[in-house]
């Protein structure tokens, strides 16, 4: 039963969701809506977040009445610097979002009100050690933006009718992470655009079961790890994806992502966030993490997962520093110009835990290209880096019909052989695309974690088998395809053919016969 109306409390929380997109329909663009949306969204769980902390605390100490949302703000400024210590930031009763709510249809300076909000958040976490989680997590909330209207009363109309959307979604209590209602929701928006935007200003998303797979992969036998890392971490669906699976808690020591563009860079902070991740949990950085990565200090990772933007170009080498980082060196050769791909792969293999996973979605052209890839590839085989390379099917990414491969790397394997899988055919079609239900995953996890050899489906190579072919990596070489072509018996045929011309030939005489008895 909890199953059934966890459901439906989703399905409600979705139908609110586009009761609001309805709402704003015309004057903001689905992808830019999305920041709108999630931005009310976080402000409204960092205000129900802190006013719960402070309120929990009043009431176990006997105050049972006590009421933050109720507080003066002089009276609260004196809970501001232990706050911003315990929280990582601090909101005056009088600047949250439900006493905000309350005063927002007769607020002629609604769009000031909350662009004053947003600052004052930001500017609580200055000075502490929290500031660079919060530093710019609004600057895509443009509450002056001319998308929301062309006069401020217009605006003051659709961002009160915002903030009254997402007032009333059913989101539970925040307390209950049970339900992971915001994190869901915000799951839900994301898909929701990317579905229809696809690739947008250098955002990828990958989809829930993609991230599923991925996670399942690189924790196989593991109950909880150290820390999560994903070099390209988007809007941290990935990284979130280690908690969901291994349960709250089983990622010790954080989460660790990097990502390089600035939109999708300030979604991933407030996503972890929206999933109840500590300020002191996440550190997530914006920059290249080719050239300039940002985690030389927390590095190594016990689990890699990741989806890096394909083919996309990079320095390679025309920066000659490149060469001599530790990251690439060992290959002796960098990635192409034209292609990074395995630069994110070296990088990601560079800052890998000895006990650790890394997953990553490749570009299937990379499993054979020649050149400087393929001597990359020879240097992760020679080295026995490559645990299992799985071909999946084509479609289940938004904005790209592409069949992707996943690459799963270790340092400590226990033997010299490569597990190939061709999972071309686990799935099922929704609507245009392809998804992997909870049966496909299990299948692919059970074969990877058995190292099972099944006909059509997967193969253990030895590292001979590997050096014969090349160093070419790509899963049809080593798995054969089914023949689904139906197998014919030429000798019964032919009989068959023999009886059918017999048959004919009896049916042209009798039909002669019936002809001369009507003529005689």
């Amino acid at each position: 039963m909890a199953d059934v109306k966890k459901e439906q409390e989703r399905d409600e929380l979705h139908r609110a969701i586009w009761a609001i997109a309805d709402e704003l329909r015309g004057s903001v663009d689905g992808w830019d809506f999305k920041n709108y949306v999630l931005g009310t969204m976080f402000y409204r769980y960092i205000s129900e977040n802190l006013t719960a902390y402070i309120n929990d605390g009043e009431h176990e100490a006997g105050n049972t009445d006590f009421d933050y949302a109720a507080m003066s703000d002089a009276d609260a400024e004196e809970a501001r610097s232990g706050l911003i210590e315990e929280k990582g930031f601090f909101i005056l009763p009088s600047e949250l979002f439900c006493n905000v709510c309350v005063r927002a249809a007769e607020d002629e300076n609604l769009n000031e009100t909350l662009e004053t909000v947003f600052r004052h958040i930001e500017d609580s976490a200055k000075g502490s050690v929290s500031e660079s989680d919060f530093a710019g997590l609004f600057d895509d909330f443009d509450v002056n933006s001319n998308k929301l209207g062309a006069t401020v009363a217009k605006r003051n109309e659709r961002l009160c009718k915002l903030l009254w959307g997402v007032r009333d979604m059913r989101l539970g209590e925040v307390k209950n992470h049970d339900i992971d209602a915001f994190g869901d929701a915000y799951e839900y928006l994301m898909t929701m655009y990317a579905s229809n935007a696809g690739k947008s200003g250098g955002e990828f998303f990958t989809p829930a079961d993609v991230s599923e797979l991925l996670t399942r992969l690189g924790t196989v036998g593991k109950t909880e790890i150290n820390k999560v890392y994903d070099p390209a971490c988007g809007s941290g669906s990935l990284l979130l994806k280690a908690e969901k699976v291994l349960g709250h808690d089983a990622v010790r020591n954080g989460f660790f992502g990097q990502e390089i563009n600035i939109t999708t860079y300030n979604l991933c902070r407030i996503n972890m966030f929206l999933h109840d991740v500590g300020f002191d949990k996440f550190n997530i950085a914006c920059e290249d993490t080719l050239t300039a990565p940002q985690h030389w200090d927390d590095e190594p990772f016990e689990l890699i997962v990741s989806n890096p933007p394909y083919s996309i170009k990079w320095a390679g080498d025309s920066n000659p520093i490149l060469i001599n980082d530790p990251r690439y060196s060992p290959a002796g050769v960098l990635a192409p110009k034209s292609a990074a791909d395995f630069a994110f792969i070296m990088h990601s293999l560079s800052w890998l835990a000895a006990n650790g996973t890394a997953a990553i979605v490749c570009f299937p052209g990379i499993m054979y290209r020649g050149g400087a890839e393929q001597k990359i590839r020879k240097y992760l085989i020679d080295n026995n880096f490559v645990d299992c390379v799985i071909q999946l099917p084509g479609n289940l990414f938004f904005g790209t019909s592409i069949a992707t491969c996943i690459m799963v790397l270790k340092k400590n394997k226990t033997d010299n052989k490569t597990l190939f899988i061709d999972a071309t055919k686990e799935c099922i079609k929704v609507t245009k695309n392809n998804r992997l239900t909870a049966d496909n995953i299990e299948t692919i996890v059970g074969t990877f974690a058995n190292r099972e050899e099944k006909p059509h489906f997967s193969h253990v190579a030895a590292y001979d088998e590997i050096v014969g072919n090349d160093y070419n990596l790509s899963v049809s070489t080593y798995v054969e395809a089914e023949d689904t072509r139906e197998k014919v018996d030429i000798m019964k045929l032919n009989a068959e053919i023999e009886d059918i011309v017999k048959r004919e030939d009896e049916l042209r005489a009798a039909i002669r016969q019936i002809i001369a008895e009507i003529e005689g």
